[in-house]
């Protein structure tokens, strides 16, 4: 794994400053995510012309209007227009506390809404988070307080029976329990409106608690990214399929990031609505054939290094965060899984 370059990542942040969680086709902003990313891949020569040539798509932040009170917080989840004010709200809190605390409180309270813009509020926290660590800075601050004003923004809860009770199956066995939603039935348009229709889906709310995840948070982390890996494998088909499952990998490698700086039962709350989100998606977008990813994968030849370099010439934001991701992940605990999903995606999404 390359290695990580900063340098560049606090002007990149200033550069992005002013501007909100969405793009100008309704699709959320990776900008910031994608910065992060690039640096932690070792190429931050890279950052500013791709945020030149990303920008154009980029929507101005809104003003904040009405405030989010802390006490009243709850009945603003879910306000896409209010993002400005639910980041003067954060704001306020990282005045006031160390960020890890205001992290470790928000994160567990926005955790059932994990699923919220098609996971990316948890995956823009997780970038957040690991530039912090990196180095602390007002603009990292800033990214960690928009962050979650990303993800209590767009805040929205799969439906769930059992609560948190513990499941008895391995994430592997438990996956082939989830209930695929048939063709026929599944809602048009994209995946925030496909997980929406979960609610019309009975069958898919047990899936919360089919999984046994009450042992080690890291090496539960690291069984979990790398099967949602193996779900990519076994599910993608179409450049649609490759985005919904490259977010089961990447909001799993986020809480990589988020759980080192929260405490164990809020991490551990955290992996189970990932879960929860991870299952979602494939209950959306699956295939419906076999046990639902792939066993067997032979190992892949190529190099780290011709990864990033492809994934850099690709230019696609899913691409580079995806590649980052799952590099990052098979640095820890390698899986043949990790380079061949990213192999998968580089001709499976268009490029840029």
């Amino acid at each position: 794994m390359p290695v990580s370059s900063y340098q560049p990542l606090d002007g990149a942040l200033d550069r992005l400053s002013g501007y909100g969680p969405g793009l100008a086709n309704g699709n959320f902003n990776h900008a910031p995510m994608v910065a992060e990313a690039l640096c932690a891949l070792g190429r931050p020569e890279a950052v500013m012309p791709w945020i030149e040539r990303y920008q154009g798509r980029l929507v101005v932040r809104g003003p904040v209007g009405d405030p989010v009170r802390a006490a009243e917080w709850q009945g603003a989840l879910g306000q896409r227009d209010r993002f400005a004010a639910w980041s003067a709200l954060f704001a306020a809190e990282l005045r006031e506390r160390e960020w890890g605390e205001v992290l470790d409180l928000w994160a567990g309270r926005l955790a059932p809404g994990i699923s919220a813009a098609a996971t990316h509020g948890v995956i823009r926290l997780g970038h957040a988070v690991r530039a912090l660590a990196a180095g602390e800075s007002p603009q990292r601050l800033a990214e960690l307080g928009d962050a979650l004003a990303s993800w209590a923004s767009s805040y929205s809860e799969l439906p769930a029976v059992g609560g948190l009770a513990n499941g008895a199956l391995t994430p592997r066995e438990a996956i082939a329990r989830v209930a695929v939603v048939p063709p026929e039935r599944r809602r048009p348009g994209n995946i925030v409106a496909a997980l929406a229709g979960l609610a019309d889906e009975p069958d898919f709310a047990p899936a919360i608690g089919l999984v046994d995840l009450d042992g080690d948070i890291d090496v539960l982390l690291a069984q979990l990214t790398e099967l949602f890996a193996r779900v990519y494998l076994a599910n993608v088909t179409a450049p649609l399929t490759a985005i919904v499952f490259i977010h089961g990998v990447t909001s799993l490698a986020a809480l990589g990031h988020i759980a080192p700086h929260i405490g164990a039962s809020t991490a551990r709350l955290l992996l189970r609505y990932a879960w929860q989100a991870g299952c979602g998606l494939y209950a959306c977008f699956g295939n419906g054939s076999g046990p639902g990813f792939i066993a067997e994968i032979a190992p892949s030849s190529e190099e780290a290094e011709s990864l990033v370099d492809r994934a850099l010439a690709h230019g696609d934001e899913h691409v580079i965060k995806f590649t980052e991701a799952c590099l990052s992940r098979h640095a820890l605990a390698p899986s043949a899984a990790y380079p061949t999903a990213v192999a998968n995606v580089l001709g499976m999404i268009g490029r840029r």
